[in-house]
């Protein structure tokens, strides 16, 4: 895997153009619909039409960043589930693994670490669910904190990860903090899981 940079000067970069999703491949669920049928570009934001299962990952990949975006559920319809994945790596599965932060409505902070990935915190929220259906040996750290607005309006989440830590913000609330998390160069993905949901504004700034 290539992660950029592995050292030197930080760079911020936009990882959603605003016209297109040309450096973003997609692993789907059903191996006969398209990125394009589920992945959509509509005035400078990202449609995920939230069916079937899967992600869209970037074409590059990273180690240590503080990553930035903007989501919301569609306006006028139910809020539904999605995440954001951090340092995907390995076999492409639609669970893939890697690190995500939950964007589910109700529990957007929310840490999971998918087939093995390791992550630690605090023993009251943290819980080992070996051999999970689709997620592998997977490791979740609830939230400390509630920081969504009401479904339908725009919501930013900051996710740093350097190192082994990693800590996440929803709209300046730290809502999560997380160690032990496996040093590995991987992808960025957004999530398809039920539930139209909309991204903007996806930029990340790589860290030393």
């Amino acid at each position: 895997l290539l992660a950029l940079p592995a050292c030197g000067r930080a760079q911020t970069i936009e990882l959603f153009n605003g016209k297109d999703l040309s450096n973003w491949k997609a692993v789907l669920a059903k191996p006969d619909v398209t990125k394009d049928q589920v992945f959509a570009v509509r005035d400078g934001t990202i449609v995920c039409a939230g069916d079937p299962l899967g992600f869209i990952e970037t074409d590059k990949s990273f180690v240590n960043f503080k990553l930035e975006l903007e989501w919301r559920w569609a306006p006028g319809k139910k809020p539904g589930n999605s995440g954001v994945f951090l340092r995907v790596n390995g076999e492409l599965k639609v669970l893939p693994r890697g690190i995500e932060h939950q964007l589910k409505a109700g529990s957007a902070g929310d840490l999971f670490g998918f087939q093995g990935m390791k992550l630690e915190g605090d023993a009251a929220r943290f819980r080992l669910t070996p051999n999970h259906k689709l997620g592998g040996d997977l490791r979740a750290l609830t939230k400390t904190a509630a920081g969504e607005k009401a479904p339908g309006e725009w919501n930013r989440v900051e996710i740093r990860l350097q190192g082994g830590n990693l800590q996440a913000r929803v709209n300046g609330t730290l809502v999560n903090e997380a160690g032990g998390v496996e040093v590995i160069a991987g992808h960025v993905g957004l999530q398809s899981e039920g539930g139209e949901v909309h991204f903007r504004n996806v930029r990340l700034r790589t860290l030393d």
